[in-house]
């Protein structure tokens, strides 16, 4: 999925900046990881020190006693070194999103050091409200695999990234300005990575290898994407009278996205419904944010945040077993929690570190001015707005 990511994110942003892109998606697999690992398992999974379900700590690193170790762990589901490698790249994932959104314009140190802080707090302590039966499960609320805690937690952030940054030059002036990805086949092959992965992000959230449960969590996954796609092919005609190729491979992810939270509970007419109107979402949300001047280069907080959150509510309309209510709350809760979080981190380092590069170096491209590399040897850079 990190791949797919990568190339998605590369492949709708402008050549010049593509090298950034890269180094920015593996290196947030490495800090997201390390950072979780430190401290983000530990509050995700550690004992609940409040009493209440708000706050958890098992001290730092991945801490383990000798049965934990073997399948005895979980009934015998899985590991603990399972729970562990699984849920840290859902972290890392839940970094990776912003990076999209703030793409073209950010600074790179400043930018991973808002990761790492993320990741290290505001990522696991949510987390910990459902998946580490905190007050949230406790209330009934239901995230399977993350529409709330992965996709809109991401989202969250990314949308304070994009009003903090504020949008790229030339984006918006008495017209909105179609700032192009330089290459269509390479995001194409990014939405199919992560589309591929999804059944590792939603299959492997059933926590065993049941196959009754693995392969009906499959079949809502793939049904959704398709929904997706279409959702968003027709609407994209409709409003924009053209068949846009960018629209449906983010119609996929967002019928992705929208399934997430109720993969493992929604029937399949419901799986399809889910996915098809996150696909409508997807492009409504892209165009409205654009009407907004909010500039997000790769539609990421319209596929994991405004879709995240459709997903999530999906659970309780289309599921008889879950309360509407309870994922409303959940929802609320979510974007109580991070939204704040990270617009207080962002603004932090935007005032002291600086977030946003030059003027000249925007315009030159990240990839020379923060790498003094090019993705593609020779290629002629003309500083335009």
């Amino acid at each position: 999925m990190h791949l797919g990511f990568a190339c998605l994110e590369t492949g709708l942003t402008r050549a010049k900046n593509a090298v950034n892109i890269l180094f920015k998606n593996i290196s947030i697999v490495a800090i997201g990881t390390l950072t979780y690992t430190l401290v983000g398992f530990s509050l995700m999974y550690g004992a609940d020190v409040t009493g209440i379900g708000l706050f958890a700590w098992d001290g730092l690193g991945v801490t383990v006693n000798a049965a934990d170790q073997t399948a005895a762990y979980a009934d015998g589901a899985y590991t603990r070194w399972s729970e562990f490698i699984f849920q840290a790249m859902f972290a890392a994932t839940a970094a990776t999103i912003v990076s999209g959104a703030v793409a073209e314009r950010v600074k790179l140190y400043p930018f991973l050091l808002f990761c790492m802080v993320y990741v290290a707090a505001i990522y696991p302590i949510v987390g910990f409200w459902k998946w580490g039966e905190g007050w949230l499960h406790v209330r009934g609320f239901h995230d399977f695999a993350g529409s709330a805690l992965v996709h809109s937690v991401g989202g969250w952030a990314a949308l304070a990234g994009v009003i903090v940054l504020g949008p790229r030059l030339g984006k918006y002036g008495l017209n909105t300005k179609a700032i192009l990805g330089h290459n269509m086949p390479l995001a194409t092959i990014g939405v199919f990575l992560l589309w591929f992965g999804w059944f590792g992000f939603n299959g492997g959230s059933v926590l065993s290898a049941d196959p009754d449960a693995v392969s009906y969590v499959f079949v809502t996954t793939m049904l959704a994407a398709c929904a997706g796609v279409v959702g968003a092919g027709v609407t994209a005609q409709v409003v924009q009278k053209t068949p846009d190729l960018s629209m449906v491979l983010n119609g996929a992810l967002a019928g992705l996205v929208g399934v997430t939270a109720g993969a493992d509970v929604l029937s399949v007419p419901a799986a399809c419904a889910a996915g098809a109107v996150a696909g409508v979402l997807v492009v409504l949300g892209v165009i409205g944010l654009d009407k907004l001047k909010l500039d997000d280069p790769v539609g990421a907080i319209s596929v994991h945040l405004i879709c995240g959150i459709w997903g999530t509510l999906a659970v309780g309309l289309f599921s008889a077993e879950h309360s509407l209510l309870e994922q409303l709350i959940g929802v609320a809760a979510v974007g109580a929690a991070c939204f704040p979080a990270a617009f207080a981190i962002l603004w932090i380092i935007k005032t002291t570190l600086g977030l946003r590069v030059s003027r000249d170096e925007e315009l030159r491209g990240l990839d020379l001015g923060e790498h003094t590399m090019e993705a593609y040897s020779g290629f002629q850079i003309y500083l335009t707005d």
